[in-house]
């Protein structure tokens, strides 16, 4: 477990080191692109499908952060009565993560991405807008931050997945997260699951996992450095 701090609080991140070898070897050897996995409202709820996604991840060649944000309001799953209030300090907290992630060892500082779940996407898009480290979003099934299509901001590409059927975070968000990349000319992908909900399963898991390592081999990959 790693650590950094934001507003004087300690935000415990999660290690998963790219596919490679050890971190002492992976520290001597080329530099690789990192994302930041961010969880939903359901904080570390459900914190070992997050650890299996992020050494998914991990295992197609990038490191992945996963940064305990609510440690920022010590909450371990969201307060839905202080979400709008404590938006901004998560984000805050977020954009904390990057300054953390970008100098560690064996990351390539120009190929950073994040992988947001619900809210974690929100919040991607949210420190996006005004950090342009971030170059590349894996959005599931997330909502646009409200406000954030009036000030136009320069998103990164961005991979859009939503379930049809998803009753939280209704599917009019990915299509409006849609038109704001296509009105900038901002590259994107956008796939709808039909019968998927706030959480894919079956087919939809290992398409969108596919998806996932195509779309940030495009964005993220050596090439890209």
């Amino acid at each position: 477990m790693q650590n950094f701090t934001s507003s004087g609080r300690r935000i415990e991140v999660e290690w998963f080191t790219a596919s490679g070898g050890s971190a002492e070897r992976m520290a001597r050897s080329a530099a690789r692109p990192a994302v930041l996995l961010l969880h939903g409202a359901d904080g570390l709820t459900f914190a070992d499908g997050y650890r299996l996604a992020a050494r998914t991840i991990a295992g197609s060649g990038y490191h992945v952060a996963f940064p305990h944000y609510l440690d920022r309001t010590d909450d371990r799953r969201v307060a839905y009565s202080r979400l709008r209030q404590d938006f901004p300090l998560w984000a805050a907290t977020v954009r904390d993560g990057v300054s953390w992630l970008a100098p560690q060892p064996s990351v390539d500082a120009r190929r950073l991405g994040i992988v947001g779940v619900s809210l974690g996407a929100a919040l991607a898009f949210e420190v996006a807008a005004s950090d342009a480290r971030v170059k590349a979003i894996v959005d599931y099934f997330g909502p646009l931050p409200e406000g954030l299509a009036a000030r136009q901001p320069r998103l990164p590409p961005t991979l859009i997945l939503h379930g049809a059927s998803d009753p939280i975070v209704p599917i009019a968000q990915a299509h409006a997260i849609e038109r704001l990349l296509k009105q900038q000319g901002t590259p994107y992908e956008i796939r709808i699951y039909p019968g998927q909900g706030h959480g894919f399963t079956g087919m939809a898991q290992f398409d969108s996992a596919a998806r996932v390592a195509r779309f940030l081999g495009q964005h993220l990959g050596p090439d890209q450095a």
